[in-house]
């Protein structure tokens, strides 16, 4: 009997040790996010639609109605090539931008909005805070005024190889499109560094850029029926090859 009641206190001490471990504060500490397996669920990201950064950092694919680099290379493949065109009669005026898009924001502002995390607006629907990466180059920016939206395939980029021909309302489409991979929120140095050259002539200084990059640039030129010069399919098919396999 003696040996059975020392079995039964150690059971009874080694309980009470456990019971003070659980409140001994070595669990999650408050506003602390809980590991993944700790008992307590996880919160959400703040970023949780695809494409959103977390804490500012690009997380896959940026743009909307993007391919993959299979879908990509068939897509270069089959644009013409030609020789660019020339800047006459150019005039930015001609693609109709910032288009309204409802609820006081043009298209700048939906932009804007799309590619930050914790994106404020005003009442005029001006950005006034919020975080953006910018996928060129890896940049991280906390001013909106900082941020320029550059189209995929410039203006004029589009103006030489082939919207010279369109009327106002396909160019007024091009500059405005918010369903292909023609519009996206960059630091204003690295758009302006960009201008309107074409892959073989500029290319984003992030490398890890390229792939969506080369992607996305030949997805709008093969929706808007537009040509390639020789250098800039070369390079772009340079830029898909850094797409994983």
């Amino acid at each position: 009997m003696g040996r059975q009641t020392r079995v039964s206190g150690a059971v009874v001490a080694a309980s009470l040790l456990l019971a003070l471990a659980g409140c001994s504060g070595t669990g999650p500490t408050p506003g602390e996010d809980p590991k993944p397996g700790s008992g307590a669920p996880a919160r959400p990201s703040a970023s949780a639609k695809p494409g959103d950064p977390d804490d500012g950092k690009p997380s896959g694919d940026m743009l909307p109605g993007m391919v993959g680099a299979p879908v990509a290379r068939t897509q270069l493949a089959a644009l013409k090539v030609a020789p660019p065109g020339t800047m006459s009669g150019y005039s930015r005026d001609k693609f109709t931008h910032w288009a309204e898009q409802g609820d006081k924001c043009d298209t700048r502002e939906v932009i804007l909005q799309r590619d930050g995390v914790n994106v404020t607006r005003d009442a005029e629907c001006k950005a006034v805070s919020g975080t953006w990466k910018s996928l060129y180059d890896d940049v991280v920016v906390t001013e909106a005024s900082k941020m320029d939206i550059d189209h995929m395939v410039p203006l004029a980029e589009g103006w030489r190889s082939g919207a010279s021909g369109w009327d106002a309302a396909r160019r007024k489409a091009f500059a405005n499109d918010l369903t292909r991979p023609q519009l996206l929120a960059v630091s204003a140095s690295s758009n302006r560094s960009k201008g309107d050259q074409s892959p073989d002539l500029w290319q984003p200084p992030s490398k890890a850029a390229w792939c969506q990059y080369a992607r996305a640039w030949t997805t709008v030129k093969s929706t808007y029926g537009l040509t390639v010069t020789e250098p800039e399919k070369k390079m772009l098919a340079s830029m898909l090859d850094t797409c994983a396999a």
